[in-house]
């Protein structure tokens, strides 16, 4: 099989090609990353020689560039992880947001649809739906609901993936998960963020009264899924990924604090940004019941392995955050 991953120098699309070609020797693996500030070619260091992978530097937005590639790698399949991911750039600038999410996706139906592709598979994020009162879970069928411009121009690509599966008969599905983490996250996401704050003893900045829920799950069962998913997606099909470990912000950091043994008096509340939905959790039914996946690492776990990647890759650090970050 021959897979195109748009985004794959970026901090989930380099895990899950590490996953897959660490995995497998029977897949080829072609990459098209544009490089923007949250993505690069270290990324991928350790893969570059593989017989099974290539990679080409190009915008999803060019469709010229797109179809060239297509055409010249005859893929069985499109993964697209490109997407401009960060709230609070989105809420200083849309632009970026509706260009890659919404205009990138539309070239990549595009091509997909023309060249006859087998499957086309959208990476999308658990924000499309919104908020939800606990104990309520967002499933497939919940309604969408974005609240931020990042997570609606996620939801107008899902929209087009869909339009595109009924009106044109794409051999499309969709992804949605919680929060990631891991290796490779720009440290601009608040785990990676404040883990490199506090190493340094600096204060960490809490948006409000820290009491926002996320569902955290670790970046490698999020590739795992998305694998099920390729090997075994229904077509048409949406499918949500959760860790089923939900924690507000303040929990969230004080456990780092707590694992790096730094004092919680360098929590810093600020003020909470505009349109901050309250909590997410993802229900992962289907994808467990019609699938059979299921996650491997637990939150400790996997925060501990987080942590030390990081505190063992700090030039990886530094070359990121010569680079201004928003909060």
């Amino acid at each position: 099989m021959h897979i195109i991953v748009t985004g794959g120098l970026g901090f989930i699309g380099s895990n899950f090609i590490r996953h897959l070609l660490l995995e497998n020797n029977d897949l080829f693996i072609t990459n098209i990353d544009a490089e923007s500030y949250a993505s690069g070619p270290d990324n991928l260091k350790d893969i570059e020689g593989k017989k099974n992978y290539q990679y080409f530097k190009g915008n999803i937005q060019d469709y010229d560039f797109i179809e060239s590639i297509i055409k010249k790698c005859k893929p069985d399949c499109i993964i697209n992880f490109a997407a401009e991911t960060h709230v609070d750039r989105s809420i200083h600038s849309a632009q970026p947001f509706i260009n890659t999410n919404i205009v990138g996706t539309h070239v990549l139906l595009e091509v997909a649809l023309k060249q006859n592709l087998k499957k086309y598979i959208q990476i999308s994020t658990d924000e499309v739906y919104g908020s939800i009162e606990s104990p309520h879970k967002f499933t497939e069928e919940s309604p969408i609901k974005p609240n931020s411009p990042y997570s609606a121009s996620k939801a107008g690509a899902d929209h087009l993936v869909r339009a595109y599966i009924e009106t044109y008969g794409l051999n499309g599905l969709v992804i949605r998960c919680s929060n990631n983490f891991g290796p490779y996250q720009f440290p601009e996401k608040i785990i990676p963020y404040f883990i490199s704050l506090a190493l340094k003893d600096k204060k960490l900045p809490v948006y409000g009264d820290g009491l926002n829920v996320r569902d955290w799950i670790y970046v490698n069962d999020f590739c795992s899924a998305i694998k099920l998913v390729l090997e075994k997606g229904r077509n048409g099909e949406v499918y949500n990924v959760g860790g089923s470990c939900e924690l507000n912000n303040l929990q969230l950091t004080k456990a780092i604090l707590k694992k790096l043994n730094k004092p919680e008096s360098l929590i810093s509340f600020v003020k909470d940004r505009p349109g901050h939905d309250r909590r997410y959790a993802m229900d992962p039914t289907k994808i467990q019941s019609t699938l059979g996946w299921k996650k491997k690492y637990d939150f400790e776990e996997a925060l501990n392995e987080t942590i030390n990647w990081y505190k063992n890759n700090k030039e990886w650090v530094e070359r990121r955050t010569k680079q201004p970050i928003t909060i």
